[in-house]
């Protein structure tokens, strides 16, 4: 209760008071029957015995507690109460400031769909498409919906029959309401009170729906990162290896959402993460192996999906059940797709992309005599046709609605993309994602439009592209300043919009042939 200096490393923390139930009252007398010396009987040392006995739980609190003691003055107290008084300045500037997180889509690189059934995969961050949440203190707890992504007002009856046959009944605000009280419960359940502090909660995306590419799992870790800055949580209160768990259960038991660990994992980790979920070691510590792999020299992949997707969640197919009916094809290729995994990791860091290339087939190949082509759907199959018809490996990122490949001749990629766009498929080049420090992600919060030059775009470019590029060259250079996970390889290029005042409509976009890699406006913002 009162340890001396020398037996801890911080002082900040404390034992405050102690509650008993009316059952462990009753050991207080075995307790004075073992200790008769009174300077045993004082309550830190019956806590100590009683540890050793009976499950003792403790509670983390806000705020502070502080008395004038044997080793507090009251020069202590008084920097206590500035502290905890609320008159800090820079406290009270902290708490009335907008607090935003994102969270990144991902590709599941090799072995998905095995993450929920005891397997391995490796999966990557996309820095193409990313979910925002705001958190900001207010005096009602407020979850704002999102303007298009859970309308309330419609321009006509057509219009609500059109977005609601596109976009469905089920917006992000389910997610938001949902990570809210799933943190509430968590909080509660492992001792930590939380401070009375209300908010205004909202959220943005551009990740494109129902495509697999881990949209609903993006708002949800963006919110539990507002959540936990704002309460004060660290990951000593919620350990980062649990953190995919927390945001499964939002999606599993509160919305009944069908997914695995895997997309949690990587928007948890970032980067470029391989996994191992082997029943072992869940078992074992209630979370799989997760190491960061480098992804800085990664091929260029290319991401094509579908302008209007069915659910994705069906195309799970009926897999799971065979799965728990111990059904020997199901579990001998979840194996398989373990053994893929482990294959590409040694090809990814011995640079064979090859080998990669290769695997990924076999990874699709595996997972289509699983499934069956109805439960894949006749527009992901189409895409792999295409992909394939190109020399292009190819395989799902996620659960259905989009595709991804490498293509080992990269020359092949504007013959690929040419007929992916005639058939109406969005298509665009990733761009993969790694975590940045802090002052290299201010350093990145330029406005800039990600684009594609046609190759046969003329060799005098305009002003604005000449200035751009810092030259005459017809292909923009990425800028020096923009986040480096955002410089495409091949044709892609920045123009810098917001620098100049003129938007996306001003010199930049006045005679510029450019296509941009992201087609759908919401997708460009």
């Amino acid at each position: 209760e009162k340890p001396s200096p020398e037996e801890t490393s911080s002082r900040l923390a404390s034992v405050v008071f102690y509650c008993f139930r009316q059952q462990s009252l009753a050991s207080l007398d075995d307790y004075l029957d073992e200790y008769p010396d009174v300077n045993d009987r004082v309550f830190g040392k019956f806590m100590r015995w009683l540890v050793e006995r009976e499950d003792v739980y403790g509670m983390k609190l806000p705020g502070g507690f502080q008395l004038i003691g044997q080793h507090v003055g009251l020069s202590d107290y008084e920097k206590w109460v500035t502290l905890y008084s609320g008159r800090n300045p820079a406290e009270l500037l902290r708490l009335k400031q907008p607090i935003t997180k994102r969270s990144y889509a991902r590709v599941g690189l090799i072995g998905n769909p095995s993450d929920g059934f005891h397997g391995k995969t490796i999966s990557m961050s996309i820095g193409n498409f990313w979910a925002d949440v705001t958190i900001k203190a207010s005096n009602k707890l407020i979850l704002v919906p999102h303007p298009l992504n859970d309308p309330t007002e419609f321009g006509s009856l057509a219009d609500l029959h059109g977005i609601s046959r596109k976009e469905g009944y089920l917006g992000g605000l389910r997610l938001l309401q949902a990570t809210c009280k799933k943190f509430y419960q968590y909080c509660s359940e492992h001792g930590i009170a939380l401070a009375k502090r209300n908010f205004r909660l909202e959220y943005d995306t551009n990740i494109p729906r129902q495509v697999g590419l881990a949209g609903s799992s993006a708002i949800v870790v963006a919110t539990l990162r507002c959540l936990m800055e704002f309460f004060d949580l660290s990951d000593a209160d919620m350990p980062k290896a649990t953190q995919p768990n927390f945001v499964l259960s939002v999606e599993l038991d509160e919305l009944f959402i069908t997914a695995g660990l895997q997309d949690r994992v990587i928007q948890i980790y970032e980067g470029l993460v391989y996994m191992d979920f082997s029943k072992a070691l869940m078992d074992q510590q209630q979370h799989g192996l997760y190491e960061n792999l480098d992804v800085t020299e990664m091929p260029q992949f290319w991401l094509a999906y579908q302008n209007d997707p069915s659910d994705s969640g069906k195309i799970h197919s009926d897999v799971k059940l065979r799965w728990a009916k111990h059904d020997e094809d199901v579990v001998a290729g979840m194996k398989t797709f373990a053994e893929y995994t482990d294959q590409a990791k040694d090809a990814i860091l011995q640079k064979d992309w090859m080998m990669l290339a290769e695997l990924m087939d076999k990874n699709f190949a595996l997972r289509r005599s699983l499934y069956g082509d109805p439960a894949l759907g006749t527009a992901n199959l189409h895409m792999i046709e295409i992909a394939r018809r190109h020399g292009s490996a190819v395989k799902f990122p996620g659960s259905g609605g989009a595709v991804f490949g490498l293509c080992p001749d990269q020359t092949s990629l504007d013959s690929l993309r040419t007929e992916l766009q005639l058939e109406g498929y969005v298509f665009s080049l990733i761009v993969p994602y790694t975590a940045l420090s802090p002052a290299q992600r201010q350093s990145s919060d330029s406005f800039a439009v990600l684009v594609s030059t046609p190759s046969s775009m003329s060799s005098s470019p305009c002003a604005s592209c000449s200035a751009s590029a810092g030259g005459s060259s017809p292909r923009a250079q990425p800028r020096a300043d923009v986040d480096p996970a955002a410089a495409l390889l091949s044709s892609s290029a920045f123009l810098d919009v917001g620098d100049e005042g003129g938007g996306a409509g001003g010199p930049a976009g006045a005679g510029c042939e450019v296509k941009s890699d992201i087609e759908a406006s919401s997708d460009t913002t």
